[in-house]
């Protein structure tokens, strides 16, 4: 390792110390990253009104479901490379590089065709208000052909973090969203682009980042520098790759068609919910980036652990990853308590009393059901870190059917408040699954290193 590096070895030291360490610039990125779908949804209701709101917010699952699983994906393939990392193994480490980034291409190419020629089949399907349909299809398919460029960044950001860099993808996420809102304003308010103008300016921001943290990862890391006679596409290491990567982008996906199954209900209560709706979840996204960190943190964490086979020393950090996330749940509830609605009007200059109450009961009862969130977050991206990336697929499962169970029963049953439970049961259901799930783990690790005297949570 050269002197200027900002590898991290997270297998030595106080975990407490570098969860937090690592943790607070995966937080700032994932900000910065929703500033992308943030500032698009300021911009649309403010300047193009409640319909352009409602448009973008039809879309949110479908994002959610396509565009996760090409999340998912690449944090799946970095996990390998944190193994190899925390086994000290560098020739074997910048091989899964190599067919890290084959793989990568490949499944770009294919989901970008697929979805793109699908979108506006898809939003049919989904019951999209016949007002908002064809600016919700302006919107989307500008996204899905974006999508090589969601996974560039992605794949890069991840494997310099698995080497326990989270400070590098920060800084060009940075620049990447002032870039970001620079091309919203022009596209939308100068150029009068409308919806098709915040999309094409969130992925124009994505190829940016995606490419210049490319760069940086080639020219600064020498140890993810691909030497000749290591390019070669090995089936092994990419049957690793999918076995990793595959599970992680079908647990978003799964968790997502209950989301479109939901979003779908929600589309029948009228565009005035959709967009309080929208308003609502962007809000509570922004606040959920320190779960989506810490759940992050515990990938490559359990990953460089395992690789350097310290069982005691996985469950001391989740221990401490747990203290951290409830914390935080508490602080996010209280914000919420007081300042939600003040926060829902930045979304529409003249919101309809119906956008402001649904967008208040849903950050009421997603806020105040953080730490259930946060023991999905730490539980399942630990279980995925440590190899059993199938097992954490199930509680997308979970979620899946909670979320579904609230589309065609609570939501008809309760209307606006049955959205605003969806989230909280899908946790719920999420959480029966993981804890004994992570205790199952546990003990099979302990059983493999020698050492099955502890279960890991006290």
């Amino acid at each position: 390792m050269n002197k200027g590096s900002k590898v991290r070895d997270l297998t030595e030291g106080s975990p407490a110390g570098l969860i937090l360490g690592f943790s607070i610039p995966v937080f700032m990125g994932n900000l910065f990253q929703q500033f992308y779908n943030i500032v698009d949804t300021l911009i649309v209701g403010r300047v193009l009104g409640a319909d352009a709101l409602a448009s973008v917010g039809c879309t949110a699952s479908i994002n959610f479901l396509v565009v996760g699983f090409c999340i998912g994906l690449c944090s799946g393939f970095s996990i390998p490379v944190a193994q190899k990392f925390g086994a000290k193994d560098y020739e074997g480490m910048r091989k899964c590089v190599a067919n890290c980034l084959w793989t990568g291409i490949s499944f770009a190419a294919l989901i970008t065709l697929v979805v793109s020629l699908n979108a506006m089949n898809i939003l049919r399907l989904m019951k999209t208000p016949s007002n908002v349909i064809d600016m919700s299809y302006d919107y989307i398919f500008v996204i899905f052909l974006g999508i090589p460029m969601t996974m560039l960044y992605n794949v890069a950001s991840g494997l310099i973090r698995a080497l326990g860099d989270s400070r590098t993808p920060l800084y060009f996420l940075i620049f990447s969203s002032f870039l970001n809102i620079g091309m919203d304003v022009c596209f939308m308010v100068s150029l009068g682009m409308g919806v098709f103008g915040a999309a094409l300016a969130t992925v124009i921001s994505q190829a940016v980042a995606g490419v210049t943290c490319l760069v940086y990862m080639i020219w600064k890391y020498p140890l993810l520098r691909v030497k000749k006679g290591e390019w070669k596409a090995e089936r092994q290491i990419i049957a690793n790759l999918c076995n990793m990567g595959v599970p992680m982008g079908l647990q978003y996906s799964i968790t997502a068609i209950g989301s479109v199954i939901l979003q779908s209900s929600v589309n029948t209560l009228g565009s005035d919910v959709v967009a309080g709706n929208t308003a609502g979840a962007r809000i509570s996204m922004l606040f959920a980036c320190g779960f989506d960190a810490l759940g992050a943190t515990m990938t490559t964490y359990g990953g460089q652990n395992l690789g350097a086979r310290k069982p005691d020393r996985i469950a001391e950090g989740l221990r401490d990853c747990l203290i951290i996330g409830f914390s935080y749940a508490v602080l996010s509830f209280v914000v919420l308590y007081f300042g939600g609605g003040r926060l829902t009007r930045l979304f529409v200059t003249d919101p309809t009393p119906m956008m402001l109450e649904t967008s208040r009961l849903f950050l009421l009862c997603n806020s105040a059901s953080y730490v259930l969130l946060a023991m999905v977050n730490i539980f399942r991206f630990l279980i995925q870190g440590l190899g059993f990336s199938r097992l954490a697929m199930l509680a997308g499962v979970a979620e899946m059917i909670a979320r579904t169970l609230a589309g065609m029963i609570l939501v008809p049953l309760l209307g606006v408040l049955g959205v605003a439970l969806a989230s909280p049961l899908a946790w719920v259901f999420a959480d029966l699954f993981l804890i004994p799930a992570y205790l199952h783990v546990m003990k099979k690790l302990r059983a493999m290193f020698g050492n099955a005297d502890e279960t890991g949570i006290s």
